[in-house]
């Protein structure tokens, strides 16, 4: 294709008005967004009505509810790279159809040990999602509405946060067996995964993806790329001074959100009992629906609204700030756990701050700050990142509570919070209005979309030379 073929069919994505492809791709890719947020909440509810009908042990249960997110890394890292290599249409309905089979096996488990080993199953296809969804959408959307329309994929995570409490209420209230209640709704997670497969496989490749192809099958003639072999890939992404930053950036980010985020979530049944130790897990359940929906849901659509009008690092800044005070306001207000208003007002903060912030940012950043050659392979590297914080936080977050109580995991989660702040104002550019080639490839506003890390490097390399 000719280069100048190639700029008309670039200006012409970036300048497009959002069209009913790009509504169709957020419906599609964020199905399994929906599924990823249901699957976190509703394994908390599960394991509350598992541990006493199997008599799990702590550690069974640390491993029943943070093997999923160590998967999804595995997942995240290896779909990511398969999808640079073969093309994200190649590779798009494939991952969702792992999640399905997860699932649906979960329901089935007979044990704790099958369950174990069908999460990961389940995680692999969650993780798998995260950088092809992110990147397909990025890769159609026009300059000015790119962040908005990479935010209401991931913001279908309301939906599945707002549908898990309420569809595991109603089963509650039935008179259904907690032995089947707790088996439909991990199999539940199949079905939003299975709506889409077909609609997936339909995806056109992106034209961004098919240029990068075929220069790269041009530098592979002349021998002057190994970006096209599997490990290749993650050398070329982590020699160049600017993308190694900005991988580190994005992951170190995503790591600290998702240990505060993933640990206050998944053990919120724990945290609300401090309001109300004697209150029944329907109530509990019902609470944590009230602060999705009041908190959880707003903080969402706040985000898809000013993400390109406010920009990524701002928002992110924002939402790392009030976060770290939200959890230390916790920690530190003597008896707070007993004061249910105050205490679910400032719980319900840091859930919109979370969500009008760094849990949407990090999932549109990686989508933007890497070559469209590495794109997925960094952001599957990114999501990765998140999830292995995710897991290390699950995982201590109860040990915490065991240990130092509420305000100790609170105060855990308020220093992981402020770390992020400080690594988004060293490490990350603002991306806002630009192209992705103006972002990667050296485009007229590249110089301007650096980060004070890549600034000082820069200047660091011009006096070497």
């Amino acid at each position: 294709m000719p280069e100048s073929t190639n700029e008309q069919e670039l200006q012409k994505l970036d300048e497009a008005d959002v069209s009913k492809l790009h509504w169709k791709i957020v419906l599609i890719s964020g199905m399994g967004f929906f599924t990823d947020a249901y699957d976190l909440f509703i394994i908390g509810v599960v394991m509350a009505m598992l541990k006493p009908e199997w008599h799990l042990t702590a550690i069974q249960t640390g491993l029943v509810t943070s093997t999923a997110l160590l998967a999804s890394a595995v997942g995240a890292v290896l779909f990511g790279r398969v999808a640079d290599l073969l093309g994200r249409k190649r590779i798009y309905g494939v991952e969702v159809l792992v999640l399905a089979a997860g699932a649906i096996a979960c329901g089935l488990a007979p044990n704790i040990v099958w369950l174990i080993v069908f999460r990961i199953v389940l995680g692999l296809g969650i993780g798998g999602d995260y950088p092809v969804s992110a990147t397909l959408m990025s890769e159609y959307a026009g300059k000015k509405s790119r962040g908005m329309l990479i935010s209401l994929v991931f913001a279908m995570q309301a939906a599945g946060l707002i549908f898990g409490p309420l569809f595991a209420a109603v089963l509650l209230a039935s008179s259904l067996s907690h032995d089947l209640i707790w088996r439909i709704l991990l199999a539940f997670g199949a079905v939003p995964a299975l709506a889409v497969f077909f609609a997936r496989r339909k995806i056109d490749e992106t034209p961004r993806f098919k240029m990068a192809q075929d220069k790269r099958r041009k530098n592979q003639e002349e021998g002057a790329s190994s970006e096209g072999d599997f490990w290749g890939g993650f050398q070329s992404l982590t020699r160049r001074r600017r993308s190694l930053i900005r991988l580190l950036g994005v992951s170190f980010a995503w790591f600290l959100l998702d240990f505060a985020y993933y640990g206050n979530t998944v053990s919120s049944p724990l945290v609300l009992a401090t309001l109300a130790p004697h209150a029944s897990l329907l109530k509990i359940t019902l609470t944590q629906l009230a602060i999705f929906v009041a908190a959880a849901a707003p903080g969402y659509l706040v985000a898809a609204v000013t993400m390109d009008r406010l920009g990524r690092k701002f928002i992110q800044v924002l939402g790392f700030g009030v976060m770290a005070a939200a959890f230390a306001a916790i920690a530190l207000i003597p008896g707070i756990e007993k004061q249910m208003l105050p205490f679910l007002g400032i719980y319900g903060l840091s859930y919109f701050f979370t969500e009008f912030g760094p849990n949407t940012t990090t999932f549109v950043y990686p989508a933007e700050i890497f070559p469209v050659a590495m794109r997925t392979t960094g952001h599957g590297i990114a999501a990765a990142m998140g999830k292995v914080g995710a897991f290390i936080g699950v995982f201590l977050f109860p040990l915490l509570m065991t240990w130092k109580g509420l305000p100790g995991a609170e105060m855990a989660a308020a220093l992981v919070s402020a770390l992020g702040l400080v690594v988004t104002v060293l490490m990350l550019p603002e991306t806002k209005g630009k192209t992705l080639e103006e972002l990667n490839e050296g485009g007229p506003s590249s110089a301007h979309s650096e980060g004070p890390m890549e600034e000082f490097l820069a200047v660091g390399a011009k006096a070497e030379s």
